[in-house]
C-alpha cells in the first residue's frame, strides 16, 4: 500500500531540461512507425528496470504482464489506462496498465495481458494487434511485469470488471513521449535518496500517473526515442 500522497513529494532539482530530452516525433508515433520499430529495434538501455522504493524484499518474485494499449485513432494514437479501485490490496487507487499476474494455463506474456485485459476491462483480443514488448519491469509488490505492447483498433466497446477498475481513460501518446510532461520526484525512504516518475494528465479531472506505470511509459519514450 502507498504510505505517502506521491503527489506531494518534491521534484528532482536534477531532472533538468537536459536529462528529460526531446520529444519523439509524430512521424514515430504513427503505427505503422510503431510496427517498424518493434520489428527492428534499435540498440537501446532501458532507463528504468525496478522501483526503488522495494517494500517486499524477501517477498518472491512472481511473474506478470500488462498490456500496454496504443489506440489507433484516425486522429492520432493514444494510451488506455485504468484506474484502480481503492480497496484492492495491490496499487490501489492507482493508474495502471490492463494486466496482471500470470496464471499456469498461460503460454507467455502475451497470454497474460491479453487474458487480464479482457477480464478487467472487457476488451477483446480480436480488436489487439501485438506489435512486441518492453524489457521485465520490477515492482514494489514483487511482481516481474513484462509490458506487452498492442495496437487497437477503434470501435471496441468496454465491459469494466467494477471491482478491479474504478475508470478507463485514454491519453494522447504524444502527450505520454514528450518529457516537458515528465515529472521525476525525489524522496526520502528508509534513510535513502530514492527517485520515481511522474506523467500528470488533466481532462475533465487530474491524473496522475506515476510509478511503475509511468516507469514503463518512460521506458517506452525512451525505446522510441533511441
Amino acid at each position: 500500500m502507498v504510505q505517502f500522497d506521491p503527489q506531494l513529494i518534491p521534484l528532482d532539482p536534477a531532472f533538468d531540461a537536459q536529462a528529460r530530452g526531446n520529444a519523439v516525433s509524430l512521424e514515430r508515433l504513427a503505427p505503422s512507425a510503431l510496427r517498424g520499430r518493434f520489428t527492428a529495434p534499435p540498440a537501446w538501455t532501458p532507463e528504468l528496470q525496478a522501483d526503488s522504493r522495494l517494500l517486499r524484499p524477501d517477498q518472491e518474485v512472481r511473474p506478470a504482464a500488462v498490456l500496454v494499449p496504443v489506440v489507433a485513432h484516425a486522429t492520432g494514437p493514444t494510451v488506455l489506462l485504468t484506474e484502480r479501485t481503492s480497496h484492492l490490496h495491490d496499487h490501489a487507487g492507482q493508474i495502471s496498465f490492463p494486466g496482471g499476474r500470470m496464471d499456469e494455463g498461460d503460454a507467455d506474456a502475451v497470454a497474460t495481458a491479453l487474458r487480464e485485459t479482457s477480464e478487467e476491462i472487457g476488451l477483446d483480443a480480436a480488436h489487439i494487434e501485438i506489435i512486441g514488448s518492453l524489457p521485465p519491469y520490477l515492482t514494489a509488490s514483487s511482481y516481474r511485469v513484462t509490458p506487452v505492447v498492442g495496437l487497437v483498433q477503434p470501435g471496441f466497446r468496454l465491459q469494466i470488471d467494477a471491482f478491479e477498475v474504478a475508470e478507463a481513460f485514454e491519453v494522447p501518446l504524444a502527450y505520454l513521449m514528450d518529457p516537458r510532461h515528465h515529472q521525476r520526484h525525489l524522496v526520502q525512504f528508509a534513510g535513502q535518496a530514492r527517485t520515481f516518475y511522474a506523467m500528470p494528465w488533466q481532462a475533465q479531472r487530474r491524473y496522475f500517473i506515476w510509478g511503475a506505470t509511468a516507469a514503463m511509459l518512460r521506458n517506452l519514450y525512451r525505446f522510441l526515442a533511441a
